[in-house]
């Protein structure tokens, strides 16, 4: 097993969490890693963030967290997690921390292949196109090999390139289908220029009369999908259902697990619990892919057609009990990348993929589908047991009183006061104004 597994991460000061994980990066140039300084001090980081996006006024800042422990095909990650919001890392961290000790996270599967199209319409024969499309495609492959040599060095390019008729769903629409390799790279920019070579071969391919207005071939668009069907990670959990013993107070392991079965059995088969339950997967795969650098939003996007596949929403993880095991699983598309973009200019980002051991893109995938998995499995696991609130309400209080002003002193009586019950905002504030 490569790594160790950090106890009690959470009680560590902030600079004993930072000089721990200054030493998983390459290069920790202090004892202490100077978070902070990687963005606020550094006036090329400044820079940079100025030219990231338009109309830059200032950044804009987010909690750069870790959770530690992570077991994922008998490798230990620290992960690096970006989010705003209260109890997703405590909670990732202690299903991770749970799984460390039962066998960790397991990848069953992983596909890389990306996705692009470019939509036409044909507006002659039918029969045309397709007795010309076996040599148009010879000639498209041919005309995109200066774009795709380097791509091709490093063991990518493109792996499918086909003609699909869409005429069923639109009008004299056609489509060609392009699958890609990215290897290491998230690879956006890669396969929309080689579409677009691809769309203007096809338009110099088929309209033999470029002075004609008439055109039998007329390209709509040229762009890549976000829904990677065939882009996908599937990482599970399972051990004994007599291993869950002490989870819980007041139920035994099986009533535990059946618990457990039944809500993600609800999930499935629900779209409101689907989707919040969905939501709960995405806590842990955004504040990770943040982190890296990546493009959380094509993945969102993904995520969410993928669990839409069947015709309806439906959970993207699965439970079930066979043989006296409580097995786990998620299947999530991933399309990720580990260099170019922001993953190499973002100071953090760069710190993230060092702190998890600088993987490549598929052990990236991996890693943020465990993440994704325990975030689900800590949140559904609180609601069959304590309910979701007493350990968010819990984490949340340091937010309520800064909201509120308390005072130091106020803060401490609080926490005391509350130790161990359900707290909401009104309670709060009663307690603080009467304090």
């Amino acid at each position: 097993m490569k790594g160790f597994i950090y106890k009690g991460f959470s009680k560590l000061t902030e600079a004993e969490k930072r000089k721990l994980v200054s030493s998983l990066c390459d290069e920790p140039k202090v004892s202490e890693l100077e978070m902070d300084a990687l963005i606020v001090k550094d006036p090329r980081n400044r820079e940079l963030f100025m030219d990231l996006s338009e109309n830059t006024v200032s950044a804009y800042h987010l909690p750069f967290g870790i959770s530690p422990n992570f077991v994922v095909n008998g490798n230990i990650y620290h992960v690096p997690m970006v989010t705003e919001e209260s109890s997703v890392v405590a909670a990732s961290a202690s299903a991770a921390r749970f799984w460390s000790e039962r066998g960790g996270f397991v990848v069953k599967d992983l596909k890389t292949t990306k996705l692009g199209h470019v939509y036409f319409q044909w507006f002659a024969d039918d029969k045309i196109l397709k007795e010309a499309w076996p040599s148009l495609k010879l000639k498209l492959l041919s005309r995109l090999k200066y774009v795709t040599a380097n791509m091709v060095q490093r063991g990518g390019g493109i792996t499918r390139l086909d003609l699909s008729d869409d005429r069923h769903k639109t009008d004299k629409l056609f489509r060609l289908i392009v699958e890609f390799d990215t290897v290491n790279s998230m690879g956006a920019n890669f396969i929309n220029t080689c579409l677009e070579e691809l769309a203007q071969g096809l338009d110099e391919g088929l309209n033999t009369d470029k002075n004609s207005e008439e055109k039998d071939c007329r390209v709509v668009m040229s762009i890549l999908s976000n829904y990677v069907e065939e882009c996908t990670v599937t990482v599970e959990v399972c051990c004994p259902i007599r291993n869950l013993q002490g989870i819980t107070s007041g139920m035994t392991p099986l009533q535990f697990a059946q618990k457990v079965e039944l809500a993600y059995q609800i999930a499935w088969n629900d779209v409101y619990r689907a989707a919040t339950h969905n939501k709960g997967i995405m806590n842990g795969v955004d504040a990770v892919i943040i982190a890296t650098g990546n493009d959380w939003r094509a993945v969102e996007a993904g995520a969410h057609a993928f669990a839409s596949r069947s015709g309806q929403y439906r959970a993207l993880s699965q439970c079930e009990l066979v043989d006296d095991q409580l097995r786990i699983w998620l299947t999530i598309p991933l399309a990720l990348g580990t260099v170019g973009g922001i993953t190499n200019l973002h100071p953090l980002a760069k710190k993230s993929l060092e702190i998890l051991g600088n993987p490549n893109a598929p052990e990236l995938m991996c890693i943020v589908a465990s993440a994704g998995l325990a975030s689900n499995f800590a949140a559904v696991q609180s609601l069959v047991t304590t309910g979701i609130q007493k350990g968010h309400m819990r984490l949340h209080l340091m937010n309520i009183f800064n909201a509120l002003g308390a005072t130091p002193k106020q803060i401490t009586q609080a926490t005391e006061y509350f130790q161990g019950q359900k707290v909401s905002f009104a309670i709060i504030k009663q307690f603080i104004d009467e304090h």
